[in-house]
């Protein structure tokens, strides 16, 4: 959120500010307090304001407009008691730049603009609208001259509310054959104007104005505030082009459309209550973000300051996408490929993978509620090509489907999962797909999916090589999570049936995960015999990934899947003391673990603090040197030599044999001295 700090020389003639207006792309802000304008460049972080203090106390702003790079004021004449509207360029505020001026009949009570047309309206309810025409180029270097033209003025009687807003409704129309200068024909003029607009009454009343015969048509009421968003962007980002006009009252977000057919306003299929679009309470909406397909808003949040014992009051910006009610609207009215290019618009938006989830969650319950209300008829009939398999065809298209479908079964109960998996794939195919991509993350949500809709068994067999894939892959908090999964649905399983052996997941993990590494001891063999199946096939799995990084000396790997996966490694190396745990040659295992390791790391020196620890538990006293030497912890090395001199001086010969065992001669004569003295007193 941006906070502008105003001019000082300006607020403190001119406050309290009255009028704010920003541009149409958002660069430029026009600000009015009692007398004059000042204006702010957000690119450059600067303000623009009058040179002449007595040309800015003649003005008495009364409203505010941009029209392009042009800011129109709306001006009160305090000795004639008169208004008009003043042009002034963006690039200079000064009466040598005033663009024109143009007396209006009465004080305005609502103004708008769409690109050249500016709508003046005065009590009681007498509409102008004015075309405005430059020509010549708009720079500080040159002197465009702008034409004011009377287009169109109605005056209309009524009894009703006096207008708050009012706002020009576009023709929704292709715009290919649009001009973009100024210079346009007179047919074009009339191609383009507006012929409609909305009107906000003081009362709440939302209602449509046909400008070529006055007729006024009552859409809702209670409406607090209304955004106008066809037509309002020429990009192509503008993701709300499909939308008419939002308002917001007391029955939150409404979403108005335009309905196919020859009456474009007919209410019946315009309007749409969006429950969704309603902000949190505390949240009030102030304007939309077109190219984003977002409504922004603000919220009050409290925070507290050591310099006063009163809490301060902060505004928060909040924002909420729309993007999933536009896609379900013009998938209910079979647009699929406008869907899909709305959806393409919007892939590269940070929200993009949200708005699909809620997309399909929102569809996905209305198809449990239609089910819900139909489930004491004898059949429901199914139709064909429902809104659910429109909405996962649609989401299809994108990366991001695998994701959603299944954030959107966690979300909703598992006795709808067969519903909902009917329209999106079998779970076991989206799975496989996901493992072919190595998407693991996104595959072990499916996992108990699968359990639910395939059962234990197909579940098991799943969980089971993506544990394989997760650990070739090093993702060792991924594993320890499907570890767990396995322990716990394996008891599960066992307990339900008896029959299990048959296919057992042991039975498809001895074919599935064996290693080329032998199995190192009998004992290893015998341990897993009296256990369970479901315990034996994990065990096996992680035992082999052990087998794997310790023969290759991958200690930080085995450090972070010990911890990862919870894996037994003190059991481990009990076990396989004399296998492939075993270090042939001191002087290699120290060069070769001490590249491993790479100790100059903070890391590396805590895998390795973590492994010594293991070691001193079991005992392994060639790992206890070779760890307690690459840590120099003289200490520990102490404590062993101390009763093993034949160790102490193989130890001494080797590090002094070797020019690549230089640096740790320090380390030699430490523990050279400490042990001469142990020898001394013993003598003694």
């Amino acid at each position: 959120m941006l906070h502008l700090n105003l001019p000082v020389s300006y607020i403190t003639q001119n406050w309290p500010l009255q009028h704010v207006a920003a541009s149409k792309d958002g660069m430029y802000l026009a600000v009015a307090g009692l007398h004059g304008l000042i204006l702010y460049d957000i690119r450059l972080k600067k303000w623009r304001v009058f040179g002449d203090i007595s040309q800015e106390q003649k003005i008495q702003c009364k409203g505010l407009l941009w029209l392009g790079k042009i800011v129109v004021v709306c001006n009160y004449i305090d000795s004639s008691s008169t208004y008009e509207l003043l042009f002034y360029p963006r690039y200079h505020l000064d009466q040598s730049s005033l663009l024109g001026r143009k007396p209006l009949v009465a004080k305005p009570m609502v103004m708008d603009v769409y690109q050249d047309f500016i709508l003046v309206t005065y009590r009681p309810f007498d509409v102008h609208i004015f075309h405005v025409k430059l020509l010549g180029d708009m720079t500080p270097s040159s002197t465009p001259d702008l034409k004011l033209s009377t287009v169109r003025e109605l005056s209309i009687m009524t009894a009703k509310s006096h207008p708050a807003a009012m706002r020009f409704v576009p023709d929704q129309l292709p715009r290919e054959g649009f001009p973009n200068n100024h210079f346009s024909s007179s047919s074009d003029l009339l191609f383009r104007e507006p012929t409609r607009c909305l009107i906000l009454r003081a009362n709440g009343d939302l209602s449509v104005l046909d400008l070529d015969d006055g007729h006024e048509r009552e859409l809702t009421d209670s409406v607090e505030l209304f955004w106008v968003t066809c037509g309002q962007s020429e990009e192509k980002q503008n993701l709300i082009e499909e939308v008419s006009w939002l308002d917001y009252g007391h029955r939150g977000m409404q979403v108005w459309y335009p309905s196919p057919g020859f009456d474009p306003f007919k209410q019946e299929e315009f309007l749409q209550l969006d429950p969704e679009l309603e902000f949190d309470r505390e949240v009030y909406p102030m304007g939309l973000l077109p190219n984003a397909g977002a409504v922004v808003g603000v919220s009050q949040r409290m925070s507290f300051s050591a310099c006063t014992e009163f809490p301060c009051f902060e505004p928060t910006p909040q924002a909420q996408t729309i993007l999933h009610c536009l896609l379900r609207h013009l998938l209910q009215r079979d647009k699929r490929e406008e869907a899909l290019r709305l959806a393409q618009l919007s892939a590269e938006k940070p929200h993009f993978s949200h708005c699909l989830e809620w997309l399909l969650f929102t569809v996905f319950d209305a198809e449990i509620t239609r089910r819900n209300v139909n489930k004491n008829h004898v059949s429901v009939p199914k139709y064909a090509n429902s809104l659910l398999e429109k909405t996962c065809d649609l989401i299809r298209n994108f990366p991001e489907y695998f994701d959603v479908v299944v954030s959107v079964a966690r979300k909703t109960d598992g006795r709808h999962w067969a519903d909902l998996f009917s329209a999106a794939g079998r779970s076991t195919e989206l799975f496989e797909e996901c493992l072919q991509r190595r998407w693991y993350r996104t595959a072990a949500c499916y996992i108990l999916v699968i359990a639910k809709l395939e059962g234990p068994a197909v579940s098991q067999y799943c969980a089971l090589r993506l544990l394989q894939a997760t650990l070739d892959e090093s993702l060792y908090e991924l594993a320890g999570e499907l570890v767990r999964f396995l322990l716990r649905s394996g008891r599960e399983y066992e307990q339900a049936s008896t029959d299990s052996d048959k296919l057992s997941p042991r039975f498809l993990g001895y074919f599935l995960f064996r290693t080329s590494y032998p199995r190192q001891s009998l004992e290893k063999s015998n341990s897993i015999k009296e256990q369970s199946a479901h315990v034996a096939s994990v065990k096996n799995i992680l035992e082999n990934h052990a087998s794997y990084l310790m023969s290759g000396k991958e200690l930080s790997k085995l450090v972070a899947f010990v911890k990862g996966t919870q894996f037994d490694l003190v059991e481990y190396l009990q076990r396989e003391r004399h296998g492939c745990a075993r270090l042939e040659n001191f002087a290699s295992g120290l060069e070769l673990i001490g590249q491993k390791l790479q100790m100059d790391t903070l890391q590396s020196r805590l895998d390795a603090e973590f492994l010594l620890a293991h070691m001193c538990s079991v005992k392994f006293k060639e790992w206890i040197v070779v760890l307690a030497t690459l840590l120099r912890r003289s200490e520990v090395l102490f404590d062993i030599f101390r009763h093993d001199m034949r160790l102490w001086k193989a130890y001494g010969i080797t590090l002094q044999s070797h020019l690549a065992f230089a640096e740790y001669h320090d380390l030699l004569e430490e523990l050279d001295e400490k042990l001469s003295s142990v020898v001394t007193l013993v003598e003694e």
